[in-house]
């Protein structure tokens, strides 16, 4: 075989190799949500204004309030150092059981801002590892609904003691 066909054929070989790696498919984020149910003892009404100025008051950006029934809130958008801002999204569900009972349901799923190779900059979901901001989340709801705010936690003096 002359040199040149050599030359050819590892050239063809090499860039087969290089392209065959270089693009992929979006990750499947099938399962990545964490879902949690709650009824409540409580009007359609009262429970939906009671979930909005529950995120309100924890400071999650409402971005979606749609008068059927649904919430979606993202958690403050936050860095350390050069990681990727990160956030959580809340996707809550507000529904009437009865005239005096509703079934709440929560999505949280954590959401990292990055570019893959196939993709636009955008928010990109990851598994929630850590459910505690949901549970607070309900636990506020709850006592909202019931009429006994959880007690803050007491502010130090300024002296420190």
């Amino acid at each position: 075989m002359p040199r040149f066909y050599r030359v050819v054929l590892a050239v063809l070989i090499l860039a087969a190799l290089a392209s065959a790696g270089c693009a992929r498919a979006a990750r499947d984020t099938t399962g990545f949500a964490v879902k949690k149910d709650l009824t409540v003892k409580a009007s359609f009404e009262k429970t939906w204004q009671t979930v909005k100025s529950v995120l309100r008051d924890q400071g999650f950006t409402i971005y979606t309030r749609d008068k059927r029934g649904t919430f979606v809130a993202y958690s403050d958008a936050h860095r350390f150092l050069l990681v990727q801002p990160r956030r959580i999204k809340y996707t809550i569900e507000v529904k009437s059981v009865d005239q005096e009972q509703t079934s709440i349901s929560v999505d949280a799923v954590r959401q990292i801002y990055g570019v893959t190779l196939l993709t636009y900059p955008d928010w990109h979901d990851r598994k929630l590892n850590d459910e505690k901001a949901t549970d607070k989340l309900f636990e506020a709801i709850q006592g909202e609904i019931a009429g006994t705010k959880p007690a803050a936690a007491p502010e130090k003096a300024k002296d420190g003691k």
